[in-house]
């Protein structure tokens, strides 16, 4: 495609005719009233992000093709969150980006004297000092939104998560970029996995996964008698149980490890970076149920195992008063 530069300035009554952020609300279903913002970066990547979610990212797509999954009515309002057992499952909504913690990921269980959900209650929390700013920084035009949501409870803990989105007009990559930060006066345990899902028909029978050679272990006895097939991508099958894996992938001289989805049927690749220094691991999530059929590829400081399991494993880690720790995630995508 060919580019605009800020010396043709001429030529455009508004950038909004190349690239734009709009601010909307949602007007039906378990979202109506939610904050939507939705980007569109000029060079055919949409997507769409929920201030009222913690700054997840539902929809996205690329040259008019959606490339994440989108199960049922989409992300509800966090007001329908119920945080007991498996319901976070009910107001969620899939998509591109769902964050998970910070005092669980996974299961739900007990731990440290409170009765933790699946997954964790970020997610269903809405942002303060929502921000959104498009302009020319350094011969590239940048588009961001950022904001600020907070997990605390009175005789507990208070950690704050400040998160910027940043996308570039004509580039096919988007950035989240973390900073958590203990607000309070004791040891708090932090937990983050950014679950990332993919969906038809990037995901479709004969895509497969990329990455450099390493260890890849898998969660239970299930997902061993799928580890030959771990990195290929099957036809929906009616009855299908989830796989999940543990991949440990080695960071090139950037700090950032990678992994990539390639599908030539549709003629895209889409790739995952995140810096493992703050983001060791890599979990897939196979599902190739009927309906259910994603795959999800999901950087964390963790494993979905919850707190307890990750404090024996010694994969637990806690934020001291005022500490605070930044991760970075990159998703891109590009025709074949």
């Amino acid at each position: 495609m060919s580019l605009y530069s800020e010396n043709d300035r001429p030529c455009l009554g508004s950038m909004r005719q190349l690239a734009a952020i709009r601010n909307l609300q949602i007007a039906e279903g378990p979202g109506r009233g939610m904050r939507l913002v939705e980007i569109d970066n000029g060079s055919g990547l949409r997507f769409s992000v929920y201030p009222d979610r913690a700054l997840d990212i539902g929809e996205a797509s690329f040259r008019g093709e959606n490339f994440v999954w989108l199960p049922n009515d989409g992300a509800s309002a966090p007001a329908f969150y119920d945080a007991q057992g498996f319901e976070w499952l009910r107001t969620w909504g899939g998509g591109m980006m769902t964050t998970c913690g910070f005092l669980n990921v996974g299961g739900p269980g007990e731990a440290g004297g409170e009765n933790h959900g699946l997954h964790g209650r970020i997610s269903h929390t809405p942002v303060t000092h929502l921000s959104t700013d498009a302009r020319w920084e350094n011969g590239r035009y940048q588009l961001t939104v950022s904001g600020e949501a907070r997990h605390a409870r009175v005789f507990g803990e208070n950690l704050l998560l400040r998160r910027k989105i940043t996308t570039f007009y004509g580039e096919n990559t988007i950035e989240i970029e973390n900073c958590v930060t203990n607000d309070g006066f004791r040891d708090a345990p932090y937990m983050l996995l950014m679950h990332m899902n993919f969906g038809w028909p990037l995901v479709s029978f004969g895509a497969y996964l990329e990455a450099p050679k390493h260890e890849v272990i898998p969660q239970n006895a299930v997902a061993q008698a799928g580890l030959k097939a771990w990195q290929y991508m099957e036809e929906p099958q009616k009855g299908f149980t989830e796989q999940v894996f543990y991949h440990k992938l080695p960071s090139g001289a950037d700090g950032f490890a990678a992994i990539e989805l390639v599908n030539h049927d549709s003629r895209r690749k889409l790739r995952v970076a995140y810096r493992t220094k703050e983001l060791p691991y890599l979990v897939e999530w196979k599902m190739m149920g009927q309906g259910e059929y994603v795959l999800g590829l999901e950087p964390a400081n963790c494993l979905p195992e919850g707190q307890n399991a990750n404090a024996a494993r010694k994969t637990l880690q806690t934020l001291a008063p005022g500490e605070s720790a930044t991760s970075v995630v990159r998703v891109s995508i590009e025709e074949l």
